[in-house]
C-alpha cells in the first residue's frame, strides 16, 4: 500500500529523512495548490526531482547551467525529437559541446533547484509509491540526503525570513534618491546586476524574478540585500504589464545602467 497524507501533517523534511533512513525506494509525488513534484530515490538516495509546471529536458538543464546557449538549446529541442536524455548526452559529448561532468553537474543542479522549492510547500497532498523509478532514458544522478534535507531545511527558514521582510512581490523597485553611506564598499555580484538592469516602476519584483529565471528566495535575498545597502527601494508598481520591461541591453544601455549605480556609489564615496 502507498504512504499518502497531507504536507500540513507530515513535511517534506519528515518525508525526505523518512525515506533517507529507512533507504526506501520508489517515487514521492506532491501535488501542491497549482503544481505537481515528483521525486524518485533509489535506497534513499534522490535520483530524479521534476515540476510539471517545467520542462526538464537535457538542453533546458544545460543552458539553465550556463553549458549551451539559449540558440542552442532552442536548436537541439527543435531537432532532437524523441531523442533519450541518454543518447542526447553522448552525441554532445562526442561532438565536443560539453563534457560528461558538464552533463552530470547540470541534472544534478536542476534536481537540487526542484527539491529546495519544496521545502516551502506547507500544504498539497503526497504519495509515496515504492519501487516505482524513472524510465531508462533520463539521466539519473544519485545525490545524498543528508546534505539535501540541511540545506533545504537551512533555505525554508531563510525564506521564512525574507517573507517577513519582503512580503510582497507585486511592489515595484527604484533607485533610492539619498544613497546609505555603506554604498561606499559595495561591489554588486553577476545576480544582483541582473535585477539591476529591470529596475523599472512599471515591473513588479515578481515580474524580474521570472524574467531572470529566479526563485522566490534568490529574488527576496538579492532585492532585501540591495535595499540593506541603500541602492533601492520598494514602491507600488506603476502599472502591471504583462511582459516585464528591460532597457534595450545594447553596449551603451549597459553601460548607462552601470554609470547610474556607480554615480550613486561614487557620491557616497565622495562624503
Amino acid at each position: 500500500m502507498a504512504l499518502k497524507g497531507n504536507l500540513r501533517d507530515f513535511s517534506t523534511t519528515q518525508l525526505l529523512n523518512l525515506i533517507n533512513l529507512a533507504r526506501k525506494t520508489g517515487t514521492l509525488t506532491i501535488q501542491g495548490g497549482s503544481d505537481t513534484a515528483q521525486m524518485a530515490f533509489r535506497e534513499g538516495k534522490l535520483i530524479r526531482a521534476t515540476l510539471a509546471s517545467e520542462d526538464h529536458a537535457l538542453a533546458d538543464m544545460l543552458h539553465k547551467s550556463g553549458k549551451i546557449s539559449g540558440k542552442q538549446a532552442a536548436a537541439l529541442r527543435a531537432r532532437s525529437g524523441t531523442i533519450a536524455d541518454k543518447e542526447l548526452g553522448l552525441l554532445l559529448i562526442n561532438a565536443g559541446y560539453v563534457t560528461q561532468h558538464d552533463i552530470i553537474q547540470s541534472v544534478k543542479q536542476a534536481t537540487l533547484d526542484v527539491i529546495y522549492k519544496l521545502f516551502a510547500w506547507v500544504d498539497g497532498m503526497f504519495r509515496f509509491e515504492a519501487n516505482k523509478l524513472p524510465e531508462n532514458k533520463h539521466i539519473l544522478v544519485p545525490i545524498d540526503l543528508d546534505g539535501v534535507i540541511m540545506e533545504g531545511s537551512r533555505r525554508a527558514r531563510e525564506l521564512e525570513q525574507l517573507q517577513h521582510e519582503l512580503p510582497n512581490l507585486d511592489m515595484a523597485l527604484k533607485f533610492t534618491d539619498r544613497p546609505d553611506p555603506r554604498l561606499r564598499n559595495a561591489n554588486l555580484s553577476v545576480d544582483e546586476w541582473r535585477v539591476v538592469s529591470f529596475i523599472n516602476p512599471k515591473n513588479t519584483i515578481g515580474q524580474i524574478a521570472r524574467a531572470n529565471n529566479m526563485d522566490e528566495t534568490k529574488i527576496r535575498r538579492i532585492v532585501y540585500g540591495l535595499m540593506q545597502a541603500g541602492l533601492v527601494d520598494v514602491i507600488e508598481p506603476v502599472q502591471k504589464p504583462k511582459v516585464v520591461e528591460q532597457r534595450p541591453m545594447t553596449p551603451k544601455a549597459a553601460a548607462e545602467r552601470r554609470s547610474l549605480v556607480n554615480r550613486l556609489i561614487n557620491r557616497i564615496r565622495s562624503l
